[in-house]
């Protein structure tokens, strides 16, 4: 899809999404990890960390100068983060209005690790007339300081565990100053999620917050002192757009101590006489997205064809020349020892799999693991379907979901992302709706997905999908938060390979890219430009 063509659709979009699904959009609290991620999609889509920032400090300076006259003194504590730069923006800010400012630095400059606060202390080294700066790297290098008004950006909304020094030491000496104090985001030492008291933390007389509030604020009201909630030029409708935030919610990190199994594993029940490829493919993207291990469960014949094509399969032999109800006790205990499990993917629709894939629906729901509903799967499910005592994803097309639902979807992308968060209330499910634009969708949230192109309409793309999310919900990560990602990657890789080989790929080609999607998720910025990808 060219430029013209999406950013027509996305003013299309942006004209319904903020009142589309109130519950979604007019929700007036965010969680540290889903601003994290709304940061991070915001620059996606082309508004840049540099520029929220320049709004969150302005703003905080706004609102001093609406308080106080320029003969006040001010004292900025500012961390080596993010929120560290929104102090040197508002420091800045203040001086250019008439304040007397100084800048105390907690840690040395060649710390700041945060691109765009590194940019903004850069600036402030151009002021020193009308700012002080105190790089204080140990807590007895403190200096002596006469302040009206200090402003605390050493920590933000990310913080976990007790404080520890020199933090802990700064926060007892901003407490001790009779000053009015002002807290950037959220004063440092309170979890911006619940509120809990990491040791110590600053009591505020205001704390100016952004976007949305957190709930770790309300908790805290002895902390937090007058609460304000500012704009910093974040679109609401970003909350409904997959982006790289989204990538990084999901993907759980390697740490040395790992052993196998701490990743995942995965049962894919798939396959069938003509269909050998779809659950090895299925299996393929979860290997590469990263579970431990993938089990595939296919009849005898097409399960010894799957493992010739890798020695990385392991294969489970069922009896009969496709899935039957005699299968189910064998696979009860591969479902028992799975995190997770994969069902449909080229299994057919002879009546005696229709008749399994209810009773294995049955285990997986007793065992109590996640379940991603594909192919033929969906069209067996579509027979009994009802809601699941259990996590699902279903991930129907266009035909399957009517096949589902036995309603043909519309053409308009409101009324059809409407009638998808429907049919997940309904079904208690989460609907990954694989399209032109993909459709991800629970009962209380949806997002828009527009990675992808024209080329993945090749056969085995959607068992590619199948596998990433299918490996993400193996990890534990949240079936909704699951199918986003998995949705922005599968889409991603593809873009990917056909910016290598044009629209002239097959679903294995995607394969290759998947890592890198997972681990630089915002490299896609650069294949779009080249590329057909909807998101250029």
């Amino acid at each position: 899809m060219k430029l013209k063509m999406f950013l027509s659709l996305i003013r299309d979009i942006n004209c319904w999404v903020q009142g589309m699904i109130v519950e979604n959009v007019a929700k007036d609290v965010i969680t540290s990890r889903e601003m994290r991620a709304l940061e991070l999609n915001a620059e996606y889509f082309g508004v840049s960390q540099l520029q929220l920032m320049e709004n969150a400090g302005r703003n905080i300076a706004q609102e001093i100068a609406s308080r106080f006259t320029p003969d006040k003194k001010i004292a900025v504590f500012c961390g080596l983060g993010g929120n560290g730069g929104d102090g040197f923006v508002a420091a800045r800010h203040l001086a250019a209005m008439g304040f007397k400012v100084t800048v105390i630095l907690a840690g040395r400059a060649s710390e700041i690790s945060h691109k765009a606060a590194l940019e903004n202390w850069k600036a402030l080294q151009f002021l020193r007339e009308s700012i002080t700066i105190h790089e204080v790297y140990d807590s007895s290098l403190m200096p002596d300081i006469d302040a009206d008004i200090i402003i605390d950006a050493l920590l933000g909304t990310g913080t976990k565990g007790k404080l520890k020094p020199p933090i802990k030491q700064f926060v007892e000496k901003i407490n001790s100053w009779n000053a009015f104090k002002v807290a950037v985001d959220v004063p440092t030492g309170i979890n911006s999620d619940t509120g809990e008291i990491l040791g110590t933390a600053v009591k505020a007389n205001l704390t100016i917050t952004f976007y949305k509030t957190k709930k770790g604020l309300e908790n805290s009201r002895e902390y937090t002192g007058e609460l304000k909630v500012k704009d910093i030029g974040l679109p609401s409708e970003l909350e409904n757009y997959a982006g790289p935030g989204d990538v990084k919610l999901v993907v759980k990190a390697r740490v040395p101590e790992s052993r196998k199994g701490d990743y995942g594993r995965l049962l894919v029940i798939g396959g069938s006489e003509t269909f050998s490829g779809a659950p090895a493919l299925v299996a393929f993207a979860a290997l590469r997205t990263g579970v431990d291990l993938a089990y595939i469960a296919a009849p005898q014949k097409t399960a010894y064809t799957i493992s010739a094509m890798s020695p990385d399969l392991i294969t489970v032999k069922l009896e009969g020349e496709h899935l039957n109800v005699g299968n189910v006790p064998t696979l009860k205990t591969y479902i028992e020892k799975s995190d997770a499990v994969v069902l449909g993917p080229g299994i057919g629709l002879h009546t005696e799999t229709r008749d399994a894939v209810k009773a294995l629906i049955e285990i997986v729901e007793e065992a109590g693991k996640p379940l991603l509903l594909d192919a033929d799967g969906l069209k067996a499910f579509a027979d009994f379907k009802r809601k699941l005592n259990i996590p699902v994803v279903l991930t129907p097309h266009a035909g399957e979901y009517a096949i589902l639902t036995g309603k043909t979807l519309p053409e308009s992308l409101k009324e059809k992302a409407l009638e998808v968060q429907k049919t997940a209330a309904e079904l208690g499910a989460v609907m990954l709706l694989k399209g032109p634009v993909d459709v991800i969708a629970d009962k209380k949230r949806f997002k828009l997905n527009f990675t992808g192109n024209p080329g993945m309409t090749v056969g085995g793309t959607g068992d590619v999908l199948s596998g990433i999310v299918g490996a993400f919900l193996a990890q534990g990560a949240d079936p909704f938060e699951a199918a986003v990602a998995g949705a922005f990657v599968n889409g991603a890789a593809g873009d990917f390979a056909s910016a290598e080989k044009g629209y002239h790929i097959t679903a294995s080609d995607l394969l290759e890219w998947v890592p890198k999607v997972l681990d630089d998720p915002m490299s896609h910025l650069k294949v779009q430009k080249t590329s057909g990808a909807k998101t250029t």
